[in-house]
């Protein structure tokens, strides 16, 4: 989900609620702790130079239970957000403490923001020659020695 996403759909909401990946939701006494623009620069394993930017929503929970995190106190962070760090219509990743910091991506089922959980891949699929999960040929990995990429 986009900045530009989640600003309209909290137009329209009485209560802001995140539903974590197994179905429970983030206590109703949570903090939203930060708004930020992070960037990520890096060198994939087939040597190609990336650049990812998302914006961060960092949830906490506090032992304040009398807080309730509005949808209109919310956009308001966000405003303030975007006039001091110049934040653009990037992407939205959400932190949360569970078991550990997890970090997830954003939905909405039009009543909930549904956090969900980020996955990894290879993004030089094209230099590793990893076979897809129903290639039954003898591809050899990218990691075996003189694979070209690690």
């Amino acid at each position: 989900m986009k900045l530009s996403e989640i600003k309209k759909h909290l137009e329209s909401l009485e209560a802001v609620k995140f539903m974590l990946p197994n179905g429970k939701f983030v206590p109703k006494n949570f903090h939203v702790t930060e708004v930020g623009l992070i960037t990520k620069n890096f060198i994939d394993c087939g040597g190609t130079v990336r650049k990812e930017t998302v914006v961060n929503f960092q949830l906490w929970n506090a032992n304040d239970y009398e807080h309730r995190l509005k949808p209109r106190k919310l956009l308001d962070i966000i405003a303030l957000s975007e006039k001091i760090l110049g934040i653009e219509d990037y992407a939205i990743e959400v932190e949360y403490l569970d078991t550990t910091i997890g970090k997830y991506d954003l939905e909405f089922d039009g009543v909930n923001f549904l956090l969900r959980n980020k996955e990894t891949a290879c993004l030089a699929m094209d230099k590793c020659n990893i076979p897809q999960e129903n290639d039954t040929s003898e591809n050899t990995s990218c990691c075996a020695p003189g694979g070209g990429c690690c």
